[in-house]
């Protein structure tokens, strides 16, 4: 496990834009025993609060930021076994993926809409990207109170 204030050597990322190529540092994510690590490798689409009772739940906090990318966005660099799945069995989308030695909460694949979720907090590094909307905030809890400023809706996103 990498301590505070190292610096390890990263590889840079070329990604191809539709009018030009950029390069972009991988950026770094982990699990809280370190079992676990990940970079995200492609720009995000999006990041959203979601308040869904599934996310809070699953969070144990008022909500959870996720960072939305493509499928192939996130690279497990290690503990990719270390990860478990916890689907809702009548959940249309919504799964868990959390390291089994910690409980950090992990990025995951849904393959059947193309994505990659990545709990922003399992970021080590900056990754750049802010939040821009909260979603299912009829479902917030009684004491959270939204006061960012940023678009609220009352169930999912109108897109991803």
């Amino acid at each position: 496990m990498q301590r505070e204030g190292s610096r390890a050597k990263r590889r840079r990322v070329r990604y191809r834009l539709p009018s030009e190529e950029v390069h972009v540092e991988p950026i770094r994510g982990s699990c809280l025993c370190g079992g676990v690590a990940f970079e995200l490798i492609s720009p995000p689409s999006s990041v959203t609060h979601c308040h869904c009772s599934r996310c809070r739940k699953a969070r144990g906090t008022a909500n959870a930021t996720n960072l939305v990318a493509g499928i192939d966005a996130v690279r497990f660099l290690r503990g990719e076994d270390l990860l478990t799945t916890f689907k809702v069995p009548d959940a249309k989308h919504f799964t868990h993926v959390f390291c089994r030695v910690c409980g950090s909460s992990m990025p995951r694949r849904d393959e059947g809409r193309g994505i990659a979720i990545v709990p922003m907090g399992s970021f080590d590094d900056d990754p750049g990207a802010r939040p821009g909307r909260h979603i299912f905030v009829d479902s917030k809890a009684p004491w959270d109170e939204i006061t960012d400023g940023l678009p609220c809706f009352p169930g999912p996103p109108p897109s991803i």
